[in-house]
């Protein structure tokens, strides 16, 4: 039976680290131009710290080639990882584009849409 952590929370707390340094990282040392202005969302580390997604949004540019760009750069990234966190095991990344601000933006706009029609509606 797999010992529980006598830290609690202590997952939580490595992926929200994970993600400010992954954010730094990214910003100031990562050269790859597919790779543009690029947010980190959110990171999901596994309870074995064996494995992380990483959530990214785009300002501009290709969800896809950004993601081939980072994921191509996760061992880099990884390895500047393990030199700023003090833990035994570095996860593995794997990066994922995050949709929730197209369907956000999306949401808006058919919200939007169906008030304008109501308010044509009671006219």
């Amino acid at each position: 039976m797999p010992r529980k952590s006598t830290v609690p929370n202590r997952g939580f707390r490595v992926a929200d680290q994970i993600q400010r340094d992954l954010a730094e990282l990214i910003a100031r040392e990562l050269k790859d131009p597919r790779v543009g202005m690029v947010t980190i969302n959110a990171v999901e580390v596994t309870p074995d710290y064996a494995h992380a997604k990483v959530y990214f949004s785009l300002l501009t540019g290709s969800p896809e080639e950004t993601a081939a760009g980072l994921n191509a750069a996760a061992g880099f990234l990884r390895n500047g990882l393990f030199k700023r966190l003090h833990i035994h095991t570095v996860p593995t990344l794997h990066f994922v584009f995050d949709r929730t601000t197209e369907r956000a933006a999306d949401m808006n706009a058919l919200i939007a849409k169906a008030v304008a029609s109501r308010s044509k509606d009671g006219d």
